[in-house]
């Protein structure tokens, strides 16, 4: 035992011995330089802004030279047309975490950044970008700054907190009382699983009392001041985003439960009105090996583009990943709903408790404004 410590003593002693014999180890390498070269886009470069989410604008820079000032990260950032960077408008990191030397931005950021320096929608203005290199806690500006010119799209400087469908074409009728909520998605996005009627009008409100302001859609730009009115009589998933002024119809033909095992739908929940749809039916669990079967999801048939695209599939599916059986005490958020573009067999699924294995039940999807998209199954 006593070698054993004498050894230890011995390690260790040489190991700080070494550790002292080294200048440099330790020491925080506070090199950096500052980027010389813009690249992407060229100076002066124009864009018309889309509402698209996938429109974007790609911006490269020459990295510094590592081995003159070892690693830096990189920050792009955007200012006035006479601004001078002391505080710029925006900033963010380039990809992989400031470490790339170029960065995409959105059309959408683009507008955001756009209306920061004053222009206003629908308008053309130009401001301007450089990039910032740091590191720890030093930054270093360029000493090349490039204007970029855009058009704005066509969205709105005051954005409404609430939104409501209402109209002769709503569930609500003209009944402003009684107009249909929009889920609000994101600041001045909204969205609602809502039933219309064909060739009558129906606009969108800020409020259910008094005076609102009221908006319409035409030629996928939301407007002010006006009507709309849809081609097919139907449910429709609807979209307003007023930070762009883009809207979406999506036909929603019906919502389907879809049962894993067998790899099909039992049977549809027909739309009952104000975003919920529900059915009374019986499903009985599929035998297995192991015992039975129970796993199921949501299946919603839509057609885009206000009807006009093919009937395509998607699938409403767990938000909270589980693999266990519910219980009564489980909580809330095991029925939360996550719609997914890709549809498969058994991913994403939930459990049915026991005791509804071949008793009736009633189903309900809740696609409504002030809860989480969700469902329940009650006896």
């Amino acid at each position: 035992m006593k070698d054993i410590f004498k050894k230890l003593i011995f390690v260790t002693s040489a190991v700080l011995a070494f550790t002292g014999c080294s200048d440099n180890m330790g020491d925080t390498d506070s090199r950096l330089a500052k980027v010389n070269t813009l690249l992407e886009p060229a100076d002066g470069n124009s864009v018309v802004l889309e509402p698209s989410a996938s429109a974007s604008v790609y911006f490269e820079w020459d990295a510094v030279n590592a081995a003159e000032a070892g690693t830096a990260l990189y920050q792009i950032a955007f200012d006035k047309a006479d601004g001078d960077f002391s505080n710029p408008v925006y900033m963010m990191y380039a990809n992989n975490n400031g470490y790339n030397n170029y960065v995409t931005v959105t059309h959408k950021q683009l507008n955001q950044i756009a209306g920061k320096v004053g222009i206003k929608p629908a308008d053309t203005g130009t401001f301007k970008r450089t990039v910032f290199s740091s590191k720890g806690m030093q930054s270093m500006k360029s000493g090349v700054e490039n204007t970029i010119t855009v058009t704005r799209l066509a969205g709105f400087e005051d954005l409404p907190i609430d939104v409501y469908v209402t109209g002769e074409a709503s569930e609500g009728g003209t009944d402003l009382a009684k107009g249909h909520k929009m889920k609000a998605v994101a600041v001045g996005e909204f969205e609602v699983y809502t039933k219309l009627t064909a060739g009558k009008p129906f606009s969108f409100a800020d409020s259910k009392s008094g005076t609102p302001r009221t908006f319409y859609t035409a030629d996928g730009v939301i407007k002010e001041n006006g009507t709309t009115t849809v081609a097919k009589d139907g449910v429709y998933r609807i979209t307003l985003d007023f930070n762009t002024g883009a809207c979406s119809y999506t036909l929603v033909n019906r919502i389907s439960f879809y049962f894993c095992p067998e790899d099909k739908t039992l049977f549809d929940l027909p739309y009952i009105g104000y975003g919920i749809f529900q059915a009374r039916e019986t499903v009985t669990f599929h035998p297995e090996s192991w015992g039975r079967d129970e796993r199921y999801k949501f299946r919603m048939f839509i057609q885009e583009n206000g009807g006009a695209d093919a009937e395509k599939e998607v699938e409403w599916a767990t938000l909270n990943q589980t693999d266990a059986r519910p219980t009564p005490s489980s909580p809330e958020s095991y029925y939360y709903l996550l719609l997914l573009e890709d549809v498969t067999q058994w991913d994403n699924k939930w459990k049915l408790i026991g005791d509804f294995d071949g008793v009736p039940a009633t189903y309900t999807i809740y696609l409504t404004a002030d809860q989480p998209y969700t469902h329940s199954i009650v006896k």
